[in-house]
């Protein structure tokens, strides 16, 4: 009897959602928030009330049910909200409830306007919660949203417009569900690629990686439309990317000259591009768990970068002061270590021990009023600048474009244009005969998981049941291009174990060409750790057997971070490298097979030829020393900035306004473009200097400047880029940001040209 009267609850409740949904999002919530001055405000909060302002609890602590359910999905439970909001009056929710899987637009709506309404009736002066979610490439957890390449692969397109219109359209879909607050961008420097986070970076370059960052803050938050953009947040101060043994949250140990040289500069950039909040880093930088490290919370990040925004800690971070990193002997200790160091709010994010630990130490004199205070004035102008006093829902009528398909061709260009074209052996691509027979095999050839990686409607990224609907994996979209009863397809291997390569070698040898398709298991954090980037044995193998047949090779690579396939390098006709390009990645990569895209992308990391041979790009000049004492040394199986085209670019006429450069003065740089192959196609002019003599070690080159510019066949351009004295600038010995008096050579392919810098 009791089943039945639920079963006739939730369908009643089903039938009348659509109204519900109505009502919230059009209900108008500035009455229910009397006071919306932020200092009046502080003035009428209770200590209770303001901790709890600085306390995120995760949203499975508020729900019951399974909100991946998508028959039967998780709902709030409103007795466990009301201690949420009533006793701990906590100030933000997080996450997707139990941890994976999409949740339909209508059910986000729902969820969010409920907390809403329901914490407007918790105090006399309530507060909005602010609502934080991980939408790492596109809105991954809200069904039927548009999943963009990852950032890695974003970085590969070299085109910063279309970082920005990607953020942009991800901050709209995050909006339309009523969530304000998205934990991204990733601004930590990918030069670990060992990292199971590498492919959430913009690369190894911080030139590159900087332009990359204010493209995707301005995307983000347009500083902020309240309907369409979202605040963002800037992951993970500090060093976290770079630890020792490359593990996820495991020690770094980076100089201060280093750390200020490769690391910051990202975050400083979107600290002047004005990010609003950001993440701290789980790790531990020279010994100091970040989380307690004062001297980067507040010395560097509020006094030195002047970040005023709020900063949000990892997942339950705090405790794991006691019980990871061993600093303090008790939670309340270690709450004391953290809000003394510069955190403003805590993801807790499974209980609300936090609150009644920080409450006790104010109390006690612990911690001075005055702290909580200005933790909670971040926090609510954070909630202010993004209208959440006056409006937190919207109609699903504000936001037409969702999921678009105008929305999935911005996808598909950034895909497009991230393709790097590795390998071309005798012009092998594209293959221009429709007719062609082609044998497609490995493990990432029909999945669309592999063309995502994690952070993809679960947290890892692996559960195929919730992949976008109609999206074409590689193979699906080489059938469409291709003759599709020519196009045969056998696995092959799986990720890391021999399946049927035999009966692949058997089926190849009626192929013209051979595509082979692999991959990397979607991974993030701690579950992507591994010890070696070699790529596994079982998919060298496959490429290997195959290569006895004689026929012409063409890999497509499809991995989270740069795996060694030196072993098979040789015996490839064509390297088409992927990254992990998104829904509408199978696409894009069967359009550049085909033809109908020109590859344009470019390495924003070294690839390494060996497992150990981690040397950047930015190397110094002891480091291309052989055994011989020749320079020969570096030699990466590619360069940073490395990619190919289906057709072909000339450079000529390079010039510079100035052979010397001072202070205030900036200096133009031109060089004439010509596309002489019979392709329309993109190229990135990048631009590099050289330090010839400075007081640090110079790098035998860095990035200076780049242009993506796209040239019809036989046209040409002249593309001008404007460089300063910051642009050589470097931290010295003092740990201060200098330009040296002294002559700087600027490199562009083959040209070169000394400037004396004063």
């Amino acid at each position: 009897m009791k089943r039945l009267s639920l079963v006739v609850i939730c369908i009643s409740f089903i039938f009348s959602a659509h109204a519900q949904l109505n009502d919230f999002a059009s209900k108008n919530f500035s009455d229910g928030y009397p006071i919306k001055n932020i200092d009046e405000l502080i003035n009428n909060m209770s200590l209770e009330e303001k901790v709890g302002q600085m306390s995120q609890v995760d949203l499975g602590v508020i729900a019951v049910g399974d909100i991946c359910n998508l028959k039967n999905p998780q709902q709030i439970d409103l007795a466990k909200l009301e201690i949420a909001l009533k006793k701990y009056h906590v100030g933000s929710i997080l996450n997707v409830g139990c941890g994976s899987g999409t949740v339909s637009l209508e059910n986000w709506k729902k969820i969010i306007a409920t907390i809403q309404i329901e914490n407007q009736k918790s105090s006399k002066f309530p507060v909005p919660i602010i609502y934080g979610i991980d939408a790492i490439h596109g809105a991954n957890y809200v069904m039927g949203a548009t999943l963009f390449p990852q950032q890695i692969a974003q970085a590969a397109t070299w085109n910063p417009q279309l970082v920005k219109s990607a953020n942009e359209i991800s901050a709209y879909e995050t909006r339309a569900a009523g969530i304000p607050w998205n934990f991204s961008p990733v601004l930590d420097l990918g030069r670990q690629p060992l990292w199971s986070r590498f492919f959430e970076t913009y690369g190894e370059d911080v030139c590159l990686a900087k332009s990359m960052a204010v493209a995707a803050i301005s995307g983000l938050q347009s500083n902020v439309d309240n309907t369409y953009h979202v605040a963002a947040c800037m992951k993970h101060f500090l060093g976290y990317s770079f630890s020792l043994s490359g593990h996820d949250r495991t020690p770094a140990w980076i100089s201060d000259r280093e750390l200020r040289e490769y690391f910051l500069p990202t975050f400083q950039a979107a600290i002047n591009s004005g990010a609003k909040t950001v993440m701290i880093n789980s790790g531990e930088i020279n010994g100091t768990p970040v989380h307690a490290n004062y001297d980067v919370l507040t010395k560097l990040l509020r006094d030195e970068l002047k970040f005023t925004g709020v900063a949000v800690t990892d997942w339950e971070d705090i405790y794991k002061l006691v019980n990871v990193h061993h600093v303090a002997a008790t939670k309340k200790e270690a709450v004391k270590m953290a809000i003394m160091a510069g955190i403003d709010m805590s993801m807790t994010p499974n209980d609300f021990e936090f609150n009644e630990l920080l409450i006790q130490l104010v109390k006690e004199g612990s911690i001075p009023q005055s702290r909580i205070d200005l933790s909670v004035r971040r926090i609510l102008n954070l909630k202010k600048e993004l209208g959440l006093f006056d409006q937190v829902v919207y109609l699903p009528s504000s936001y037409p474009d969702f999921g678009s398909q105008k929305f999935a061709e911005v996808s598909y260009n950034a895909a497009s244009e991230a393709i790097t074209l590795l390998k071309n052996n005798s012009n092998v691509l594209p293959l221009t005969n429709k007719n062609e027979k082609l044998f497609v095999c490995g493990p990432a050839a029909n999945s669309l998981n592999l063309l995502n990686g994690a952070w993809t409607h679960t947290w890892q990224g692996v559960d195929s049941k919730y992949n976008t609907k109609g999206k074409l994996t590689i193979l699906e979209a080489l059938k469409k291009n291709f003759t599709a009863s020519n196009v045969s397809y056998l696995e092959g291997t799986s990720l890391d174990s021999v399946i049927n390569i035999n009966s692949c070698v058997s089926q190849a040898k009626n192929a013209d060409k051979i595509i082979v398709c692999l991959g990397e298991m979607p991974c993030t954090e701690i579950p992507g750790n591994i010890n070696d980037l070699t790529l596994a044995a079982a998919q060298l193998k496959l490429v290997d057997e195959l290569s006895k047949l004689g026929k012409p090779i063409i890999l497509v690579c499809c991995f989270n971070r740069p795996r060694i396939i030196h072993s098979i390098v040789n015996k490839l006709d064509a390297i088409v490298y992927a990254y992990l390009p998104g829904d509408e990645g199978g696409r894009a990569i069967a359009d550049c097979i085909s033809g109908a895209v020109n590859p344009s992308g470019k390495l924003p990391f070294t690839y390494p030829k060996a497992t150990n041979e981690i040397v950047h790009y930015d190397h110094k000049a002891s480091e291309d020393l052989a055994t011989d004492f020749s320079n020969n040394a570096y030699q990466p199986e590619f360069d940073f900035g490395f990619g190919m085209s289906y057709t072909h670019f000339t450079y000529s006429d390079f010039k510079v306004s100035s052979d010397t450069l001072s202070n205030n003065e900036a200096i133009n740089v031109t060089i004439k473009v010509t596309n002489n192959g019979k392709l329309r196609g993109k190229e990135v002019v990048q631009l590099y200097y050289k330090d010839v003599v400075a007081s640090i070690t110079p790098s035998v080159k860095k990035l200076a400047a780049f242009e993506k510019i796209e040239l019809s066949a036989g046209e040409s351009k002249v593309v001008s880029m404007k460089i300063n004295k910051q642009d050589f600038s470097f931290i010295n010995k003092e740990l201060k940001r200098v330009t040296e008096e002294g002559v700087i050579e600027l490199m562009l392919l083959d040209y070169k040209q000394a400037i004396y810098v004063k």
